[in-house]
């Protein structure tokens, strides 16, 4: 990267920095949408003749609704969407019909029950002219030109919503206890990684996804992968999740990071698809990160990357752990029945670590069950430790789920887990997880059948790696593990 194309980067991110501290210190951002803001979208709707209003700001992954009419949307992705062109153009993007542009065409805009054809967009700024979000109206058939006078009527509704903002932030500034103090400092802790450590690296690309293959035990054939999440950093080299997502948890970045982590697998799901059209791609299973899970709006986000990659729902599974369900089990429930719904699967992960969702089990919509690695490793132990993976094998089955062994390690555990039953597992007997290129090897496999650890061809195949966790650094559970 060349000294002009450094700095350029660097006042970008500072430019997006100052916009999302506006946002965070508005408190709108994941949060719910605001029927302050509905006679703005009502009167679009109504000047327009539209079939569906979005009124929503952006953070670094998402586009939050805070008012809608017609289409009920809760959260869309921030890539490639109609907010990204306008913060491209610094102003009102108008499209009279998506099948003679260029940058939608091909990328429908993912709104589940409405599919647009033309729509216009203005910007809603800050006082210091930051663009924070947009007011767009769709309609289902291609339009006419706007003409001035509409998109000025279009530009003033977004300048009233942008005035409600301010007024908003005036008056949280005017009540903050010592609102003429300096600025307070980035609450992010001064040991490494930093808040802008991490953003940066989100921005550059420098997280990288591993997958580790899920296995029908009876048969070697790998029937799924799991997403795990690694930094590259460009002087640290690969960079393990136990030590930087904690930070993020601490900053509020993990939210960004595993909306990447979800994006990013859903690609990945596309190319092994296209490389393999009769067999098709592996189910690839995500870690939801706790906060992930708990927002009302996640199924929109999901429906929408399944549709802009143009992949079946079925292929793409989602992995929380017991602890994420405690909190509030009835958010819990309504979440997982609208990503049910979907038909995407539905993963516990950890199971038996915990024990407040044991009661509820029966009515949660899962389909798998993934005994903790902790249980697994005991397994040689005792009968105890033995009796607990019998007895989730057994619930599993009496529910009518599958059930994962995590952490399968020798030849021992693997013969026991086949006498109890148990139909699939994974862990580095079979494979540690490996870079998307490694991956991709493995499902050209005969069958997609792993050979055994020690033979020739699975050995080569894994030196082929550029990077591979050690045997003796086993992988974080999925809670610590957003992707």
């Amino acid at each position: 990267m060349s000294q002009t194309e450094l700095q350029a980067s660097q006042i970008e991110c500072q430019q997006e920095e100052a916009r999302l501290a506006v946002l965070v210190e508005m408190e709108i951002l994941d949060t719910a949408p605001e029927s302050s803001f509905d006679a703005i979208t009502r009167l679009a709707a109504e000047y327009f003749k539209a079939d569906t209003v979005l009124l929503g700001f952006a953070d670094e992954s998402r586009f939050w609704i805070k008012s809608y009419w017609g289409e009920p949307v809760r959260e869309l992705p921030r890539r490639h969407s109609i907010f990204e062109r306008v913060l491209a153009e610094n102003g009102p993007v108008v499209i009279s019909n998506i099948n003679d542009d260029p940058d939608f065409k091909e990328r429908r805009i993912p709104l589940r029950r409405l599919d647009p054809l033309s729509f216009a967009s203005a910007p809603v700024r800050s006082a210091e002219g930051k663009i924070l979000g947009v007011l767009t109206v769709f309609s289902c058939q291609p339009r006419r030109p706007m003409v001035l006078a509409e998109l000025r009527m279009l530009e003033s509704l977004a300048d009233i919503a942008a005035s409600q903002l301010e007024l908003r932030r005036l008056r949280k500034a005017f009540h903050r206890p010592g609102f003429c103090a300096a600025p307070i400092a980035d609450a992010a802790a001064p040991n490494w990684p930093r808040k802008s450590d991490l953003r940066h690296a989100l921005e550059h690309r420098q997280f990288v996804l591993y997958f580790q293959p899920e296995i029908e035990l009876a048969t070697r054939r790998i029937v799924g992968l799991e997403a795990l999440i690694r930094w590259e950093h460009p002087e640290r080299g690969l960079i393990p999740p136990m030590d930087f997502i904690p930070a993020a948890e601490e900053t509020g970045l993990i939210l960004p990071i595993g909306d990447w982590g979800l994006a990013e697998a859903c690609t990945h799901i596309q190319k092994w698809r296209a490389d393999d059209p009769e067999r098709g791609a592996p189910r690839v299973c995500v870690n939801l990160s706790a906060r992930q899970f708990a927002r009302e709006g996640l199924a929109d986000h999901v429906e929408a990357l399944l549709s802009r990659a143009r992949i079946p729902s079925r292929q793409l599974g989602l992995e929380m752990t017991e602890s994420s369900l405690i909190p509030d089990p009835g958010t819990a429930l309504e979440v997982l029945g609208s990503l049910r719904r979907l038909g995407v699967s539905l993963l516990m992960d950890d199971f038996g670590t915990g024990y407040s969702s044991l009661h509820h089990l029966h009515s949660l919509p899962f389909d798998v069950l993934k005994v903790d690695r902790s249980f697994v490793t005991r397994m040689t132990e005792g009968e105890q430790p033995l009796q607990i993976v019998r007895t989730i094998v057994e619930l599993a089955r009496v529910l009518g789920m599958d059930v994962v062994a995590e952490g399968i390690e020798t030849q021992t555990q693997y013969d026991l887990l086949r006498q109890l039953g148990c139909r699939f597992g994974q862990g580095f007997l079979f494979s540690p997880p490996v870079p998307a290129a490694t991956i991709t090897q493995m499902l050209r496999l005969p069958g997609r059948i792993l050979p055994k650890r020690e033979s020739a061809e699975h050995c080569a195949m894994l030196r082929a790696s550029a990077q591979l966790v050690p045997e003796d650094q086993p992988d974080l559970g999925m809670e610590r593990d957003p992707s």
